[in-house]
């Protein structure tokens, strides 16, 4: 497709996992993103935007609706997107071509992240995205459903996962990401109008196996099945990682982020051979990041510090300053009223109408009252806790459950400070500026500082409906059906 009039496009990549500090286009001293740097010189790059949580299934959702996630609902207690209409529903029904690809396992028609796109595929080793959708999405949830139907298709999850285990362990496990920017430029090419194009790029999430290509130039003489690769065996004490074996893993990690880079300008350079460049609003950034031993813990989970909730944004749109570097704090969250306000697609029907004071293109953008602060939540990973529990018992180890592991947590953050609300642990306060590894918790110093970032989230907790509930973390894994648990052995959280 030649599209005369492009400005109402969009393309929308989120490297799933990406960590910023490891970018070369935001300082990172290794050349993991060339292309990025490239695309830099055309884009706005945004040092301050702050995810609305720690993990893949509630970032999306926010994505796609603009709301918080308690507001969404979407979590581990309750791992579906439900009675909220999404961006490409929204889109789709103005007579946008709307499709969304990607590797990751929680993106499907299962938990409704996928609903209103036309097309879409989730490239999936054992089940294919076709199998999730329709009819058959309909009797799979019907086994789950039933006690008697339930142990057969417990059956058919475990032959399944059996297959993943094997293809996905060992050197050059594919993350089909060349097969997700293949069908997106398919996409593109047969789009017969305005199109949003969603892809999520997972080669940068647990385990790390990067191509050859990429591992020779930044993990040389590393075998990637003999360093750690589950968190959780680290994270309860179970297993020790040396100095050396960080490095390696960290290695495995730039390379891996290193193929997403070339990938994404293979992409890119294709979108401008073929007209489809310059006036189309181009999108890049991170659900979250990842943590490779800072505070004692790997992954994900179990936190929400900076390395994986302060995430590299890169926005290209033709009405703004290309190779801009902005300071100013943005959230994920306004993407969607950034894309809204794009497309100039009307949204009187979707669950949050467009606030332009929430577009990254308005001149008004984040005045409002609470506009000088980011929030984030984080659910507790009842998931992650049963694996993690499973490991410290098989060495004998005894979790204290007033701990982080069994926490949820909520933060108000500023780029100068951030204050973290723990449910079964102590709060944190942090300075940013003086503290950015966030090291020394002063909370209780009654600074401005912490009295204004404590009294913003006491507010936002309250517009969201106040404390946590409590919640049975057997009765969430107990109603969760099989084929969610194996959506979530895909990603490495169970076994």
């Amino acid at each position: 497709m030649t599209n005369d009039d492009a400005a109402g496009n969009v393309v929308f990549v989120v490297m799933d996992t990406v960590r910023k500090s490891h970018l070369s286009v935001y300082g990172y001293d290794r050349p993991t993103t060339p292309g990025l740097e490239r695309f830099a010189d055309e884009a706005a790059v945004f040092e301050q935007a702050v995810s609305p949580a720690p993990w893949t299934l509630p970032v999306h959702a926010s994505l796609f609706t603009g709301m918080y996630p308690s507001e969404h609902g979407a979590s581990q207690e309750n791992p579906y997107l439900e009675g909220a209409t999404t961006l490409a529903e929204t889109l789709s029904g103005a007579g946008y071509d709307t499709a969304c690809y990607s590797s990751n396992a929680w993106i499907t028609p299962y938990t409704h992240l996928t609903d209103g796109f036309d097309d879409q595929d989730n490239f999936f080793e054992v089940m294919p995205g076709d199998f999730l959708s329709g009819p058959l999405a309909k009797a799979w949830k019907t086994m789950n459903d039933n006690a008697t139907l339930r142990k057969a298709a417990d059956y058919l999850v475990s032959v399944g996962n059996k297959i993943h285990e094997y293809t996905a362990s060992g050197e050059g496990a594919d993350s089909k990401t060349p097969q997700v920017i293949d069908r997106t430029m398919e996409f593109i090419d047969d789009a017969d109008d305005d199109y949003f194009a969603f892809i999520n790029l997972m080669d940068a999430h647990l385990p790390y196996h990067p191509p050859e290509e990429y591992k020779q130039e930044f993990a040389p003489n590393v075998d990637s099945t003999k360093v750690c690769q589950n968190s959780k065996e680290y994270n309860c004490g179970a297993r020790d990682i040396s100095d050396d074996e960080w490095e390696a893993i960290e290695g495995l990690y730039d390379a891996e982020i290193r193929h997403i880079d070339a990938e994404l300008q293979r992409l890119f350079s294709w979108m401008q051979d073929n007209d489809e460049w310059e006036d189309t609003m181009v999108v890049v950034c991170a659900d979250h990041g990842e943590l490779h031993g800072e505070h004692d813990l790997y992954g994900h989970e179990f936190c929400i510090y900076d390395p994986l909730v302060n995430v590299p944004l890169m926005v290209k749109h033709p009405e703004m300053e290309s190779g801009r570097r902005e300071e100013q704090q943005v959230e994920l969250v306004d993407l969607y009223h950034t894309v809204l306000d794009h497309t100039g697609v009307e949204a009187e029907r979707s669950t949050k109408p467009l606030d332009r004071a929430r577009s990254l293109l308005s001149a008004d953008y984040r005045e409002f009252a609470e506009g000088d602060y980011a929030f984030v939540e984080y659910y507790r990973p009842v998931v992650e806790l049963k694996q993690l529990e499973q490991k410290a018992a098989d060495a004998n180890i005894e979790l204290d459950t007033d701990s982080r592991f069994y926490s949820r947590m909520r933060a108000a953050r500023r780029p100068d400070a951030k204050y973290i609300r723990n449910e079964r642990i102590a709060d944190e306060f942090y300075l940013l500026d003086e503290d950015p590894g966030e090291t020394e918790n002063v909370r209780g110093e009654e600074t401005d500082e912490e009295v204004e970032l404590e009294g913003a989230l006491s507010e936002f907790e309250e517009s969201v409906g106040g404390e946590w509930k409590e919640v049975e973390d057997d009765d969430v894994l107990d109603d969760m059906s099989d084929d969610a648990k194996d959506r979530l052995q895909d990603l490495g959280y169970i076994d």
